[in-house]
This record gives structure tokens, C-alpha cells and sequence, in this order.
């Protein structure tokens, strides 16, 4: 149930972007806030409210992220002006830092049978995928016949069966050692993060040399280099550097960023363009992105059986061949591209989302200790949020960027794409690198090190 609420939030949200801008009267930068506040306070606190969880208990933790949640969505249903929904759906957002990794962690405890607890892992899976393709039909439904508010009401029902369910059903669970609440390191990398993002969205409206753009890049500069200096002091730190000298590891951040960066911006842009370019109604566009939806839900299990023969190199080479293909498609987007090529750039994207997602966890936790795969699992999910953060955000300011010089939206929307060509190639230029003898070797020196440490401490 709360994969079904946050999965249908991710796509449920652009559908209505054109509907709230126009009753709110928000401009580009005022829609990247709406989609971001959410993703950045996720991003920020995924590793924060799994340490907790651990150490107060999994259900307790679900359960207030769940009241969370749908108290956000209430408050967004009710907002009034651009500034009082930003500021809901960063409650949201709050709420959806407790749920998933959460749920996850809830779900290995209550299966301790492997047999039994990848068939619930993949139950979950499944509904993630359901939520996905649920998400714009849905919410092109309610937004044309009740409104913008109603996508955020379809949560309330949802939020109270799960809460009930959870309190009847989910077992307490705490870790037998509880990782340490690093509260200095996650200040550090929320400010960091959120002077990096204000300072690349609101960039084109206050002037990229202003004072106070220039001040945020400093303040990003100086707390993430402060965050490298202090983290390696810590016995259990909000993130161990020593992660990234596996070549897998740091190949699953990196293909998180990326690939995460790319959807969240593709979806970003095309709700608009088939909104106000094309004038489709919200239905409309929910059913013009459902090849999407069917394509990722496809080609993941597809993925996940190609992976189990032949490792992540496979299935990262098509992915990021058929994410260059989508974007190279999209940079000749005018106002008047046939629909079937449309909905086929919308299906070789999903193809190529759908075939990456499972690598990245795969490289993520690939010969980790079980007792680091977790936490180092849990990165990957950030890295997938601060990804889909920064999508957003520099895909409308290369949009505004454009628009500011007399392109349409269609063509404003070009260089992004070429962004997104890039993004291919660094994909398959990952499945190479993670996948060298030398790189499976980094990853056998990270365990040991890492089993060694946790050997010492018992």
C-alpha cells in the first residue's frame, strides 16, 4: 500500500502540473518547486529515517511516515497559493522518507525464508509497477472531472487502510545494533543539496552572476566538501566513503543520478508539452504515457532473468542504447510530431528505464557484506532521489534558458534532450566499467575491508 501511494505520486502529480499552474498562476520555476520539494526532502532523509527505524522500531517509523504522508496530501488539496503547496509537499515528502525503505526493511523481517521473501519482494515490486501505470490514467481521470485537489484526496483512503493494516499485521522490529543517528552529516547534506537545487532553479529568474546565486553555489561547495572531511572521522557515519572505492558501487550512484535525472525530466517536460503545446486534455496525456508505463513494466523482470545469466552488462547496454534512441528521437520535437512516434520515443524510454533500474541494485549491494547490503542499497535509493531532483530542476532552467531567447517550448526543449543522449552514452560506458575484472576486484577489497571492521566491533 505504500509503495501504490508514493509510486502513483510520482507520475500522478505531472499529469495535474498544467491544471495547478494555471489555478495557482505558477511560472516554470514555480512547477520544478512543486515536483522538487517533495524529491529533495526524500532524498535528504532516506538514510536518516532508515537509521531510525532500526534503532525505534520499522513499524513505528512506517507508521508515522504513513500519517505524514496523507496529512501532507490533505494540506496539499487545501493549499491556496504556489507557496503553501511547495510547503505540503515537502510534508509529503517528510512521510515518504519513512515508507519505502522501511517497508523493505519490514518485509526481509517478517520473511526470514529466502523462497518466502523474494516472493514478497517481488509482490512489491509488482505493485510498484502497477502504481507507475495507474498513476497517469488516474490522475488524467480525476483531474478532468473533479479537479487538481482530487489527486491528492485519492491518497487519504489509501494512507488509513495501510495504517490499520500495519498496526494489525506488521510485527515490531528493531536491528540488533542500531546504527548511529549521524544528525551533523544529513544537516550537511540537506543544506547542500538545497542551496544546489534553489541555485539552479531559481539561476535564470535572478541571474546566474546575482549575488545571491553565486552565494548558494559557495555555500553547496563548502558544506560538501566540509561533509568529505567529516564523515571519514566517524565510527558509523551517514555515509561510508569507503563504498565508492568499489567501481559496481560507485557505477550504481552514478547510473541512480543519471538515469533517475533523466526520467524525472522527461516526465517533467513532456506533461507540458502534451498539455500546452498540443492541447490534449489530462486524460489524454495519462493514456499517451501508458506505452511508457507497459514498457518498464516489462522489460524489468526481462532484465532481471537476462542479469542472472549474464550479469548487469547486458541489460545496461540496451538500456542506455534505447535511452539514446528515445532522446535523439525527441531532439527533432516540434508542435506537430505524429502521435505514433511519440508513444514510440515514450516506449523505447520505458524499455531503457525499465532494463537499468534492477542493475542499479544489483551493482549497488554486488559482494557487500549482508550486513553493509542495506545501507549500501539505501545509497542507491538516494542517489535515485537526488537524481530525479536535479532532473527536474535543470530541465526546466534549460527550458527557461531557451524560452528567454524567443524559442517555443517544443524547441526550448532540445538541449535537454541532448543532456539526456549523454546520459545514454554514460550508461553504457557504466556497463562496461562495472563489469571489468579489475572492477569486480574493487568490490572483494571493499568486503574485506568492511568485513574486517565489522569483526573487530563484535
Amino acid at each position: 500500500m505504500s509503495l501504490l501511494l508514493t509510486g502513483m505520486d510520482v507520475t500522478i502529480v505531472n499529469v495535474a502540473l498544467p491544471a495547478i499552474q494555471h489555478a495557482l498562476g505558477a511560472g516554470v520555476s514555480g512547477l520544478q518547486w512543486i515536483m522538487d520539494a517533495y524529491t529533495l526532502v526524500v532524498a535528504s532523509l532516506l538514510m536518516l529515517a532508515g537509521a531510525m527505524s532500526d534503532r525505534y522500531g520499522r513499524r513505528l517509523v512506517f507508521q508515522i511516515g504513513l500519517v505524514a504522508f496523507c496529512l501532507g496530501s490533505l494540506l496539499c488539496s487545501m493549499a491556496t497559493t504556489l507557496e503553501q503547496l511547495v510547503t505540503f509537499r515537502a510534508i509529503q515528502g517528510l512521510g515518504a522518507s519513512m515508507l519505502n525503505p522501511v517497508a523493505l526493511s519490514i518485509l526481509a523481517n517478517a520473511f526470514p525464508d529466502k523462497q518466502e521473501r523474494g516472493s514478497a519482494i517481488g509482490i512489491w515490486g509488482a505493485v510498484g509497477g502497477l502504481a507507475f501505470a495507474l498513476g497517469p490514467l488516474l490522475g488524467g481521470l480525476l483531474v478532468q472531472t473533479v479537479g487538481w485537489r482530487s489527486i491528492f484526496w485519492i491518497n487519504l483512503p489509501l494512507g488509513a487502510i495501510a495504517l490499520v493494516g500495519a498496526a494489525r499485521f506488521i510485527p515490531e522490529s528493531r536491528a540488533a545494533h542500531a546504527r548511529a543517528v549521524d544528525l551533523a552529516g544529513q544537516a550537511l547534506v540537506f543544506v547542500m543539496l538545497t542551496s544546489l537545487l534553489y541555485a539552479v532553479i531559481e539561476g535564470p529568474r535572478l541571474g546566474w552572476g546575482r549575488t545571491p546565486i553565486v552565494s548558494l553555489f559557495a555555500v553547496a561547495a563548502v558544506t560538501a566538501i566540509t561533509f568529505l572531511l567529516y564523515e571519514p572521522r566517524l565510527r558509523e557515519p551517514l555515509l561510508d566513503l569507503r563504498f565508492f572505492r568499489s567501481v559496481p558501487f560507485a557505477s550504481a550512484t552514478l547510473l541512480g543520478v543519471s538515469l533517475f535525472g533523466s526520467f524525472a525530466g522527461f516526465l517533467f517536460l513532456n506533461a507540458l508539452y502534451l498539455e500546452q503545446v498540443r492541447g490534449f486534455s489530462a486524460l489524454h496525456t495519462g493514456l499517451c504515457t501508458l506505452p511508457l508505463a507497459l514498457a518498464m513494466a516489462f522489460s524489468a523482470p526481462v532484465a532481471g532473468r537476462v542479469m542472472g545469466r549474464s550479469g548487469t552488462w547486458r541489460t545496461l547496454t540496451i538500456s542506455g542504447t534505447c535511452v539514446m534512441a528515445s532522446a535523439l528521437l525527441l531532439t527533432r520535437l516540434d508542435h506537430g510530431t505524429p502521435l505514433p512516434l511519440l508513444l514510440v520515443m515514450y516506449a523505447l524510454f520505458g524499455v531503457g528505464v525499465g532494463m537499468c533500474n534492477p542493475a542499479i541494485a544489483i551493482n549497488a549491494v554486488a559482494g557487500m557484506p549482508l550486513s553493509q547490503a542495506g545501507v549500501a542499497a539505501a545509497i542507491a535509493s538516494t542517489s535515485r532521489q537526488v537524481g530525479a531532483a536535479f532532473g527536474v530542476a535543470l530541465a526546466g532552467t534549460v527550458v527557461a534558458a531557451s524560452r528567454a531567447h524567443g524559442k517555443d517550448f517544443a524547441t526550448a526543449t532540445h538541449p535537454f534532450w541532448w543532456l539526456i543522449v549523454a546520459s545514454g552514452s554514460l550508461i553504457v560506458l557504466l556497463a562496461w566499467l562495472s563489469n571489468t575484472s579489475r572492477a569486480r576486484g574493487s568490490t572483494q577489497l571493499v568486503a574485506g575491508l568492511l568485513a574486517l571492521e565489522a569483526s573487530e566491533q563484535t
